[in-house]
């Protein structure tokens, strides 16, 4: 699911705009998760509440209004937004929707996505395939270790070993790929995501990040401790209940298409749903991406929570702090599209 977003800067930072992107963890050692689930799915106010989601802000609720929180975070290369809006349809409607559809069909950017079933084969992305006439192809068989491209240096050995530009050949390594990660992400969890190379013994942990993603989330782990600690630990098994899927999408980000790898579990209890998701693997622009979904009872509808970290080595290094702040802007920004889009196709 997944949520997918860009910065664009003056000047200097016109070189490092970001799509900060939407349409959703080697910490705690654990053998065995309980098969008995135990949530205690937390009521509208309280959430409200604990989010520091302001009392003026609740009549802006009320009228179907978006309202942002702060969501803190600790790393300099993520960027974390938090939004909430009122439906005036039931929790259960909005869940069926997403899981019909799921968030990446309501992003607009998204070019192409798929289903990729437990135990998948290649074939399983075989819809994903570069553009035709564009010079993506032929940039990714030329790639070398930096930033342009997110790839480990064992994948920039298999792309140097390809004897041709063509268009087909470069989609079907993409492929191979992005099944090699999926593979050792379902194998091992994020001690199998394979880091980025950036060049001059420079890398990129995408699973060290989102690991400090699911740390910092303090609903998750106050509500909800034993599925955080198995979301902490993939691939333990989940508590009962709780449903998981993967999907692989290709979003246009920064005017090139690149692949994301999603991981999403959801669960119910009296009434509310979690939803959790995990981007752990961005072909460029962004490193990871975490995202919560919350959707609980109110008033004679449902309240969505949204929150998204996203981690980027391009909010870094110096002007970090305007990068921040264009960061974040644009963020609110495209999560306002979305959940504008999950309102109108709940009508």
């Amino acid at each position: 699911m997944a949520k997918q977003i860009s910065i664009i800067g003056n000047g200097f930072l016109k070189k490092q705009k970001i799509r900060y992107v939407l349409l959703a963890f080697m910490g705690l050692s654990i053998s065995m998760v309980s098969p008995v689930f135990s949530a205690n799915m937390p009521d509208s106010i309280t959430l409200i509440q604990q989010l520091g989601i302001k009392q003026q802000d609740l009549a802006s609720l009320d009228q179907g209004e978006i309202v942002f929180f702060n969501v803190p975070g600790s790393s300099e290369n993520e960027l974390t937004t938090g939004a909430a809006m009122y439906l005036p349809v039931e929790s259960s409607k909005i869940i069926e929707l997403i899981k019909r559809e799921d968030l990446q069909s309501m992003d607009t950017a998204v070019i192409a996505a798929g289903v990729i079933p437990l135990q998948a084969t290649q074939d399983a992305f075989k819809g994903f395939a570069f553009r035709t006439g564009s010079d993506d192809a032929e940039d990714f068989l030329a790639a070398t270790p930096g930033s342009q491209f997110n790839l480990s240096t064992q994948e920039y050995q298999i792309i140097r070993a390809i004897n041709t530009a063509l268009p087909d050949a470069a989609s079907e390594v993409y492929r191979k790929i992005l099944w090699q990660r999926w593979q050792s992400y379902r194998k091992t969890g994020l001690m199998g995501v394979a880091t980025y190379d950036r060049g001059d013994g420079a890398e990129a942990n995408p699973g060290q990040e989102l690991q400090t993603a699911a740390l910092e989330d303090k609903v998750l782990a106050h509500y909800f401790s034993e599925l955080f600690k198995a979301w902490l630990n993939y691939p333990v098994a989940f508590p009962m209940g709780v449903e998981e899927a993967f999907f692989w999408s290709n979003r246009e980000i920064q005017g090139s298409p690149t692949a994301i790898l999603v991981h999403r579990v959801m669960l119910s209890e009296r009434g509310g749903y979690l939803i959790l998701t995990r981007q752990f693997y961005a072909g460029h622009s962004f490193n990871s991406n975490q995202l919560v979904v919350v959707c609980l009872p109110y008033r004679n509808g449902s309240l969505v929570f949204y929150e998204n970290r996203n981690f980027t080595d391009q909010v870094t290094g110096f002007g970090s702090v305007l990068k921040h702040v264009i960061g974040n802007s644009m963020a609110q920004s495209e999560i306002s599209k979305l959940l504008k889009n999950l309102r109108k196709s709940l009508k």
